[in-house]
């Protein structure tokens, strides 16, 4: 666990979702399904799970850019992996605290719901997240490096897109860690 993750060394996973963009379909029923209110822009969505390292462990399939971060995590099958005393990251407005397994926990930056501004301890708290969650968009600038997602998808590959984002998520494993293991293993109880 890296030392950076000290406060959360629970933490099993992060996650975030992705957009990717693609060529407009001209079916209107997939033109639908992929639009994305958010990126303004047809896209395909992807869920990506990492470890407090940043290396890739969890990769949806591809979803359609109008479907919720919600409904794919819920249908995506990685609430079946996790395990009671497992923390998931997410970020703010990723609220999956009501589908996750009984005994995991969620740790979301808090948000102003409603109010004119957070509290000082609210605001503490999301930049001690924030600092460590930063590490899945890191993971998933990496996956996108790879040129046959850095651009606009054509149509031609719709077939094979879910198996070439897993396949450029799965080579960022090959890099170096985005953070290095503590040098002192992290206790999760003070003696």
């Amino acid at each position: 666990m890296p030392q950076e993750f000290a406060q959360y060394a629970t933490t099993r996973i992060i996650l975030d979702c992705t957009e990717l963009f693609i060529q407009r379909p001209s079916a209107m029923l997939a033109q639908s399904e992929t639009w994305s209110d958010y990126k303004h822009h047809n896209t395909w969505k992807l869920l990506v799970g990492v470890t407090p390292n940043g290396q890739v462990t969890f990769l949806s399939d591809l979803w359609g850019g109008r479907v919720s971060d919600k409904q794919i995590t819920r249908e995506s099958g990685i609430l079946d992996l996790l395990e009671p005393g497992d923390n998931v990251m997410v970020d703010r407005g990723f609220d999956i605290s009501n589908i996750v397994p009984d005994g995991v926990s969620v740790n979301m930056p808090p948000f102003f719901a409603g109010r004119e501004q957070m509290t000082a301890a609210e605001t503490e708290e999301t930049m001690s997240i924030a600092s460590v969650r930063i590490h899945v968009e890191r993971a998933i600038g990496r996956i996108k490096t790879y040129h046959i997602l850095d651009g606009t998808l054509p149509n031609t590959l719709s077939p094979y897109a879910t198996q070439i984002a897993t396949v450029c998520g799965l080579l960022t494993n090959f890099l170096p860690p985005l953070l290095e293991p503590a040098k002192e293993p992290l206790h999760l109880f003070a003696s």
